[in-house]
């Protein structure tokens, strides 16, 4: 009897750790891969408003389908209730997995109660990418701002969610601001919970 001692286990591939370590997939490729998508998009698009705008609906479906495994795995099918809780797993959890690390900061706005801001020295999607001056201000951090969107959408805390390049004194390069603007409701409920 040809494998009488081995019994093949099936497991599904939500049940398998989602870290493997930072080698899982590498920088190359995913900037290779990247680069693909927005030169894709670059093509279908007249305006620099119209093409970080696909760049964030591509993020978005990556944000639902993160929120769906991570809530799965990590946290037995449950999910945060509570506004600085959804904020803080996304700015750590969430941002862990995609970028093999905690962003570096989580802050509230100070002029307007429904703003929050996560702040990224070097973002992953702009390590590479060099602007051509005829494009001004496009952000590949449109497509993070997508995600962490599909995130709070899929989580129950809509929200309008930006990529901003913030001028940092003595260094060449901005660092990415991703702001989230939280519905009224998010608030509202927010309030009757405390």
């Amino acid at each position: 009897m040809i494998g009488v001692g081995k019994i093949k286990q099936n497991t599904n591939v939500l049940d398998k750790p989602l870290s493997r370590g930072k080698q899982e997939v590498s920088l190359s490729a995913f900037a290779f891969l990247f680069s693909e998508l927005v030169q894709y998009n670059q093509t279908q698009v007249d305006n620099i408003a119209e093409l970080e705008r696909r760049l964030e609906d591509a993020g978005y479906a990556v944000g639902a389908r993160v929120l769906e495994l991570l809530c799965h795995r990590d946290k037995g099918n449950r999910r945060e209730t509570r506004l600085l809780g959804i904020l803080s797993f996304v700015h750590s959890t969430v941002w862990k997995v995609l970028f093999g690390k905690v962003a570096d900061s989580l802050e509230k706005g100070t002029e307007h109660e429904d703003e929050y801001m996560i702040s990224e020295k070097e973002l992953l999607v702009n390590r590479f990418i060099s602007i051509p001056k005829d494009m001004g201000t496009f952000n590949c951090g449109a497509f993070v701002a997508g995600i962490v969107r599909g995130v709070l959408d899929g989580a129950g805390f809509p929200a309008v969610v930006t990529a901003h390049f913030v001028p940092v004194e003595g260094q060449q390069r901005p660092r990415t601001t991703i702001l989230i603007k939280f519905a009224e409701e998010v608030l509202e409920r927010e309030a009757r919970l405390s």
